[in-house]
């Protein structure tokens, strides 16, 4: 089970998979409230590493009271992440994009609205960027949020693949610390950094990590998987790796002073 030491700042989840953001979020001391995940395999994980955390199943009803009915303390949310279905931007998909029955950030915008957190982080596949990711800022910006767009692969955090994903953090300028605090510096020095095509924090984790903690169920990442299992390969396969998210969440956590 995945938990950190329990902190005053707390982080929604929504569209959770098998939570390698939450992994990420919990890795720089940011305790998840709650999941919101519809996939029944997803949720058998959530239960198994985050046996107290309440998991809502359907995003299209959850709402600020449901929150507070299932135990959630929703003033203490200060963070909503999601890696809102990628279907529709996908590269290898079709790419309706907005069209998409699967695009779900109305949904995510809807409870970003409702509830105000400090911070958005948002998560999708690099198709992102040339479908609906204008949208998404637009309507960040709209409601008084900076935005920061991310666009980096996993093997820049040492990773044996590539898996390019578009990142998108939001600040509330409601509750800006960002023009006062003088973390602010190295937050948009991070950001320079991870807008350089050069890559983030390369050479974190070695190959013989990766070599020594690959999957059982998939062999290597390029490779033919030997002891397939349909569900867990095609939910690891849309999981976050969390090393990739994580400089964000320690650009938050250092903000916030929890780091």
């Amino acid at each position: 089970m995945y938990r950190s030491k329990e902190s005053g700042l707390k982080m929604l989840d929504l569209c959770s998979g098998i939570a390698g953001i939450s992994m990420a979020a919990d890795w720089a001391g940011i305790d998840t409230a709650a999941f919101c995940e519809i996939e029944e395999f997803n949720q058998k994980v959530l239960r198994k590493n985050y046996p107290n955390i309440p998991i809502f199943p359907d995003l299209y009803k959850l709402m600020k009271q449901s929150l507070i009915d299932g135990g959630v303390d929703v003033d203490s949310i200060g963070v909503i992440s999601a890696g809102y279905p990628c279907q529709g931007e996908s590269l290898v998909g079709k790419r309706r994009g907005a069209e998409d029955e699967r695009w779900l950030w109305p949904e995510v915008f809807r409870l970003i609205k409702e509830l105000r957190p400090t911070w958005f982080v948002g998560e999708n596949v690099a198709g992102h960027v040339t479908m609906g990711l204008d949208t998404v800022l637009s309507d960040l910006e709209e409601e008084n949020y900076s935005t920061r767009t991310f666009v980096f692969p996993a093997v820049s955090v040492g990773a044996p693949h590539q898996r390019y994903r578009t990142f998108i953090v939001g600040h509330s300028n409601d509750k800006s610390k960002l023009q006062t605090d003088p973390r602010v510096v190295p937050f948009r020095s991070k950001w320079e950094t991870w807008e350089n095509t050069t890559g983030i924090n390369r050479g974190t984790l070695s190959g013989t990590y990766w070599e020594e903690n690959k999957p059982a169920i998939c062999g290597m990442d390029d490779g033919t998987a030997t002891r397939l299992d349909e569900d867990r390969l095609r939910f690891l396969g849309n999981a976050v790796v969390p090393q990739q998210i994580y400089p964000i969440f320690e650009a938050i956590a250092k903000i916030e002073g929890l780091l």
